[in-house]
């Protein structure tokens, strides 16, 4: 595996090409956007990532964790903003622990910038993937400048290409591949609020979170003092972007619904208008390569954004196929072995991130469940060795998301033993409730 071709330059793609060259690969990207280092950033259908342990082990061993730092703004816990306009603070982990934002956009040019400074990367920006000839190794671009096509011959294959991508469309049509792609009845549509002098409107260092039962809003802070805002909402229905048709109801649903918010943004209904209301989908296929062709990141496995791990997954994913690579010499031997360990892992965040979902939105501004919360976090401190939360099983270790959800699953009994105690208000910092924790434990280890 000498010559490699990637398809798809955003963070996979990029941070892949990386470590290839550094085990002495020559590597081609093709990327169907422009330069991203050239001429305006695309806004208005990003969510700003969540750059959390896995995502910043990655970054780490292939030498560009300390270029990324800069541009990663540290938020440790996040900000409940309820209805009634006061708000309650969750730390998400021990102290010193956080999940950093970070610009999609500024993040994806910092990455190709890294990776061109490589040797034998080369990048080729405006070519959109139409067809892959798997018994040739053959992949068909067209230049979307031009609308000319033409055809590279390829050596090995990786498709990097998100979501939707084209190569694992045409692997689709390969034998005995399986493939679902599921659509939430929720969307999402991006808003912003600007700074003030230069200076943050909200708390800097958290990730802010209006929940309201069947939808919700979030803000990720912006190193220009600056949130990216997105909101989430059925598609149809009480509550949602096809109820909201003029400008006032625009205003009054933000008035109502959000109204600590909307002060906040003076460009409400010009951002609503003009950013699109984007989908919501989860992504499952089997097997993840063909012949001399690979999928990995979101090609092989989209998920909703939840629990900010489609990124710090992705580049997990490029970890772990580094690994095996000094294990297998064989391309199919090291192909087989990537989707193995990989497909239990991916679908495992797949489910997280759907479970993720209904705790900001329904569970988060509850007391009860901010009281389950406490008692989680309590046990964890008290049985550190034995008992994680499960928010640090998937964000502040390495534990394979697979064992994660198992994990969570089985504490999830233990926490709903405990919440049943008539006096749990009051007694839930008592010795008796790390008495039946302690039990638990011993008779789960």
């Amino acid at each position: 595996m000498k010559n490699v071709t990637i398809v798809g330059g955003g963070l996979v793609g990029s941070i892949l090409s990386c470590y290839l060259s550094k085990r002495g690969h020559q590597v081609t990207v093709f990327e169907r956007r422009a330069d991203p280092r050239v001429g305006e950033a695309e806004r208005g259908r990003s969510i700003n990532l969540a750059l959390s342990d896995r995502g910043w082990r990655s970054l780490e061993k292939i030498g560009l964790a300390e270029k990324v730092r800069p541009i990663a703004i540290p938020m440790n816990g996040r900000m409940i903003h309820h209805l009634d306009n006061s708000t309650t603070y969750q730390q998400y982990g021990n102290d010193g622990q956080a999940i950093y934002s970070v610009s999609r956009g500024d993040l994806n040019k910092l990455m190709i910038e890294a990776a061109d400074a490589f040797p034998h990367v080369d990048f080729k920006f405006n070519q959109r993937c139409v067809d892959v000839n798997f018994d040739k190794t053959t992949l068909t671009f067209r230049d979307t400048k031009t609308n000319t096509e033409t055809v590279q011959e390829a050596e090995t294959v990786f498709g990097a290409d998100g979501a939707f991508s084209e190569v694992r469309y045409a692997m689709q049509r390969t034998p005995n591949f399986n493939f679902s792609q599921t659509y939430e009845a929720y969307g999402y549509k991006e808003l912003h609020i600007p700074d003030k002098d230069g200076l943050w409107q909200l708390e800097k260092n958290a990730l802010h979170i209006w929940p309201r039962t069947s939808f919700m809003m979030i803000a990720l802070p912006n190193m220009d003092g600056s949130f990216t805002c997105t909101l989430f909402a059925p598609l149809e229905g009480e509550n949602s972007f096809a109820s909201i048709k003029t400008d006032e109801e625009i205003r009054a649903y933000f008035r109502q619904h959000f109204a600590s918010a909307s002060e906040l943004i003076p460009t409400l209904v010009e951002d609503f208008r003009k950013n699109p209301t984007s989908t919501l989908v989860t992504i499952r296929s089997y097997p993840w390569n063909y012949k001399n062709v690979c999928l990995i990141g979101d090609a092989a496995h989209g998920i909703v954004p939840f629990f900010g791990q489609g990124m710090n997954c992705g580049f997990e994913d490029v970890q772990v196929l580094d690994e095996l690579m000094d294990v297998h010499a064989d391309l199919t031997d090291l192909f087989s072995a990537f989707g193995k360990s990989r497909k239990p892992n991916s679908d495992a965040i797949a489910t997280l991130a759907l479970n993720n979902y209904i705790e900001m939105r329904d569970l988060a501004a509850r007391p009860e469940f901010q009281l389950r919360l406490k008692i989680e976090k309590r046990i964890a401190a008290a049985f550190p060795q034995q008992f994680q939360t499960s928010y640090s099983m998937v964000t502040f270790s390495d534990k394979p998301y697979a064992v994660a959800l198992e994990k969570s699953k089985q504490q999830s009994q233990l926490l709903d033993e405990i919440m049943r105690l008539n006096t749990i208000a009051d007694t839930w910092e008592s010795d008796e409730v790390l008495n039946i924790a302690k039990k638990w434990i011993d008779a789960n280890a």
